[in-house]
């Protein structure tokens, strides 16, 4: 494969949420070695309430990439447990392991690591930065600041994080040079897709990718992006990100967007809102490189 040194199919995925969890999962229908790079900027519900506690980055997005990439062991069907009453009623059991981890080892990546190995995860998961970051939004006439605030604005002309400088650990970086395809999407698209691509060496080792990115377009327009997915490529595009190839549903409405290689395929599940994970690993691996 192109970028690889060996056969190994490496992918590493990009994103947050739901949409990250559904894109790893199809991702082992096909690769060999899988990497996510997870926004960390969550600053809601659990995640917030940990975060304002006791620092460090949102656990979330986090545990649901663990989840995703996990054995059939109790603990990883049991990482989106929540406690029901008390000082930890809402919490969900995988984020507090993994604050708990990360706050105990004081080393970010080992304590992901560690987390993987507890649920035999198939995969790697590791954080887009490595200190916690805020996002802030544009709209034209004034700025929003905090993921949940992001995520209930309307008109987002531009997305920045907060500190400015927030760097991505190494392994992140190398993940995203090395693969042989890097997935991003599908999920809300400000707070999860463009979220995670927005640290400076992130966007840099894309530009520096061997493998295609591949962006899986929503089955339906989400409340944050764009109404139209020419748009949503025109404002990555404004962010330095510069997908190679879009997934979309052969049933969507969206419109194929001009200038991009789009491969049309049925990849939604069940009801109709979410994606299959075995349709869409299968147009995936159909996205791969040649020899």
């Amino acid at each position: 494969m192109i970028g690889s040194d060996d056969s190994s199919i490496k992918v590493c995925a990009l994103g947050g949420g739901h949409g990250l969890a559904t894109s790893l999962r199809a991702a082992r229908c096909y690769a060999d070695e899988i990497t996510a790079v997870v926004s960390v900027a969550d600053d809601g519900g659990s995640s917030g309430r940990i975060r304002s506690a006791i620092g460090g980055p949102a656990p979330g997005d986090l545990r649901q990439c663990f989840e995703a990439l996990g054995d059939a062991s109790i603990l990883t069907a049991e990482m989106g447990w929540r406690f029901s009453g008390g000082e930890l009623s809402g919490h969900a059991l995988g984020n507090l392991l993994i604050a708990g981890l990360i706050a105990a080892s004081d080393d970010l990546v080992s304590a992901l690591d560690e987390v993987g190995r507890l649920v035999g995860a198939v995969g790697r998961v590791l954080p887009a930065t490595t200190v916690p970051v805020d996002l802030v939004a544009d709209t034209g006439e004034w700025e929003v600041e905090g993921q949940v605030a992001v995520h209930r604005s309307v008109g987002i002309v531009g997305l920045r994080l907060t500190p400015a400088d927030a760097q991505a650990p190494p392994e992140s970086v190398r993940a995203l040079e090395t693969a042989n395809q890097i997935i991003l999407g599908p999920g809300s698209f400000f707070t999860s897709v463009l979220a995670a691509a927005l640290a400076s060496d992130i966007r840099e080792a894309l530009t520096r990718r061997t493998g295609p990115l591949v962006l899986v377009a929503n089955l339906v327009q989400d409340r944050e992006g764009p109404p139209d997915l020419a748009d949503n490529l025109r404002l990555l595009s404004e962010h330095g990100i510069l997908p190679d190839v879009v997934i979309l549903d052969n049933q969507s409405n969206w419109s194929p967007p001009q200038g991009v290689e789009t491969v049309q395929a049925s990849v939604v599940g069940p009801g109709g809102r979410i994606h299959d994970p075995v349709r869409l690993g299968a147009a995936l691996a159909g996205c791969l490189p040649s020899v």
